[in-house]
């Protein structure tokens, strides 16, 4: 808003110089013509060879004092309009200067008032549906890129960026990674994708790390770097066609319940924490309160489908869940 009063403000200033200019070139030549009798053409071409303090020849005697005070007025306004030049294209350089620090501060204070927020690093085609489907589910989030094109498609789009590489750790620094929730790389280079999650890995041993893979063979390179997760377009997009050439009811289905535009139904995973409200609850006090319990991802990584009303939920075990939004907006709101 500060920035496109700025420019409303200078393209005013820039009309006035405009209507400056033209009128007083078109009184000095009135002057002359109306006052001293000259020609249209001698007029115009004193008046202006005066206002641009070119120092030609007069293309007529100046021995009346009228005709001297005449001309000299108009000299003196050729200076002003000169000095009114030099500063209005100072005030548009210095406004640009202000204009764009003031946006890359408030960027950066945005950026570092992040808590518990997303990073992607990387706003291609994958990055930016990423981005579109963490923003749909209610994250925040930080976009990373080296391409100023990238970011400026990024921050169109209502996103926070941060400008730079995101292999170098000032750069994830700058994203909040000290406060992130987890971290997507969706570059088009593997190689880029391993130095990100080496880098973030090191810095953050506890962020939960997805990672793209664009080569067969890659994501055992990722999975090793320290990703939690890796995922290949190319892989993902062939599963997914034979899924919904062979199941296509079950797909939808999933789809309905995962999109963040569906309001009857969802699928949550829910983390049961050492002194929250679901420590030492059963999974039927959850059906009580109208969720469905589908499966719970055990501490050692497997899953228990269909659990019995009565199994009690443990410290750092996840609840993979089903029922309505309100359902589940409730019990995230417990948790």
């Amino acid at each position: 808003m500060a920035h496109e009063l700025a420019e409303a403000v200078r393209g005013r200033h820039v009309q006035a110089w405009v209507a400056a200019v033209v009128g007083v070139t078109l009184v000095g030549t009135l002057g002359y013509v109306l006052a001293f009798g000259w020609s249209i053409s001698d007029a115009a071409y004193m008046t202006v060879m005066t206002l641009t303090t070119v120092g030609f020849r007069e293309v007529r005697a100046v021995t009346e004092v009228p005709e001297r005070l005449w001309t000299m007025l108009l000299a003196i306004s050729g200076v002003a309009i000169i000095f009114g030049s030099i500063g209005i294209v100072a005030e548009t350089i210095l406004s640009e200067a202000a204009s764009g620090r003031r946006e890359a501060k408030r960027m950066r204070d945005a950026v570092d008032a992040l808590r518990d927020h997303y990073i992607v690093c990387g706003y291609g085609r994958v990055g930016s549906t990423v981005a579109r489907e963490l923003v749909q589910s209610g994250q925040r989030l930080a976009v990373i890129d080296i391409l100023p094109s990238s970011l400026e498609r990024a921050a169109a789009d209502g996103h926070l960026v941060v400008e730079g590489d995101a292999t170098n750790d000032a750069t994830l620094q700058a994203a909040g990674i000290a406060h992130a929730r987890g971290l997507v790389t969706t570059i088009d280079s593997d190689a880029n994708n391993v130095y990100v999650t080496l880098s973030a890995r090191a810095m953050r041993e506890s962020l939960f790390i997805v990672a793209r893979a664009n080569l067969d063979g890659s994501e055992a390179k990722l999975l090793q770097a320290g990703a939690n997760r890796v995922v290949s377009p190319y892989t993902m997009a062939g599963r997914r066609i034979a899924e919904l050439a062979s199941r296509p009811r079950v797909v939808d289905y999933i789809d309905a319940a995962l999109s963040h535009g569906n309001l009857s139904f969802s699928l949550e995973e829910i983390e049961v924490t050492s002194d929250g409200p679901l420590q030492g609850a059963t999974v039927g006090s959850l059906r009580d309160d109208g969720v469905v319990t589908l499966a719970i991802l055990q501490r050692d990584g497997a899953y228990e489908a269909n659990p019995s009303p009565e199994r009690a939920l443990g410290s750092g075990e996840s609840v993979i869940a089903s029922g309505s939004t309100e359902a589940l907006a409730a019990l995230r709101a417990r948790v």
